[in-house]
């Protein structure tokens, strides 16, 4: 994206806790930037500001919260939180269209929960999406114990491995299926080696993901959306039946909500194949799929 001749904004989608803050800060000091970050949740009033899509009152309201001149030039103009000001996407063209020497990078969690409520026109064209996951078991290892990372990158795929590094890498995949592949999660881990400490992490994580739900869920669709979350981990792995999920809705309101959490990356949708050809998507069966959630711990 840094490089690329016709650089557009970037927004990094993904779920909260993911990294995608951090990621951006390291970005700016690996590149030697300068970061102007304005976390938008703290600033709601901006929303109107971003509503005129006057590039030049935008900019001059920007530079006066964070301080710096936006130029361009070894400047990086971060968007934090681009969810709680929706009207700052559709902005982003016109940072493309008239100050295209100001690298711009937006975040956001739920965006498609922000957007379900909005009507207007996304910047089809003028920018550039990125989606970030919680980390691999590859990433897991970089983290825990590089030297096995580093090991297991120089054996060939069909190579058998040596019995004693085998269960080395069976133990620490067994712990990243109990750790996962959140970062926080994983550093906890790194410095405590307890998995408990770990757990303690997941029910924050789990816990803020709710009270965001009730920032940016549509009101009628809170207590459903909040209902399939908590039910969503006792139907990994199997066929989804809606009324497995809720009794109490219809079955099209369950399969709306379930597709906004997959497009928010909170969940993801497996859904079954012919395999009769390829793209394997075209001969899908839509009403038969399962659930895998965000992160494995």
């Amino acid at each position: 994206w840094w490089n690329h001749p016709r650089r557009r904004p970037l927004v990094l989608r993904g779920a909260r806790q993911v990294g995608k803050s951090t990621l951006v800060r390291q970005f700016a000091k690996a590149q030697q930037l300068t970061l102007c970050e304005i976390n938008l949740e703290r600033r709601l009033a901006l929303d109107k500001i971003f509503q005129t899509l006057n590039i030049d009152t935008i900019r001059a309201e920007l530079e006066s919260l964070c301080g710096c001149h936006l130029s361009g030039e070894g400047t990086l103009l971060f968007l934090d939180e681009i969810q709680a000001t929706p009207h700052a996407l559709p902005a982003l063209r016109y940072f493309y269209e008239e100050m295209p020497s100001l690298p711009v990078i937006a975040a956001g969690s739920l965006l498609e929960f922000t957007l379900s409520k909005h009507a207007f026109s996304m910047p089809v064209g003028r920018v550039d999406y990125h989606h970030l996951s919680p980390m691999s078991f590859r990433e897991f290892l970089m983290a825990i114990e590089p030297d096995l990372c580093r090991y297991l990158d120089m054996v060939a795929s069909l190579q058998s491995i040596p019995e004693m590094a085998h269960m080395k890498l069976s133990q620490r995949h067994r712990q990243y299926i109990f750790v996962g592949g959140m970062p926080e999660a994983v550093l906890v881990f790194q410095q405590t080696n307890s998995l408990l400490e770990a757990r303690d992490i997941h029910r924050i994580i789990a816990s803020t993901y709710e009270d965001d739900f009730a920032k940016y869920a549509q009101t009628a669709k809170l207590a459903l959306v909040q209902q399939l979350y908590r039910r969503l981990p006792s139907v990994v792995g199997q066929k989804v039946k809606y009324i497995n999920l809720s009794r109490e809705h219809r079955a099209r309101d369950i399969k709306a909500v379930l597709d906004l959490l997959a497009k928010a990356r909170i969940c993801n949708l497996v859904y079954a194949s012919h395999c009769s050809g390829i793209p394997l998507h075209a001969d899908i069966h839509p009403s038969a799929f399962k659930l895998l959630y965000l992160d494995v711990g």
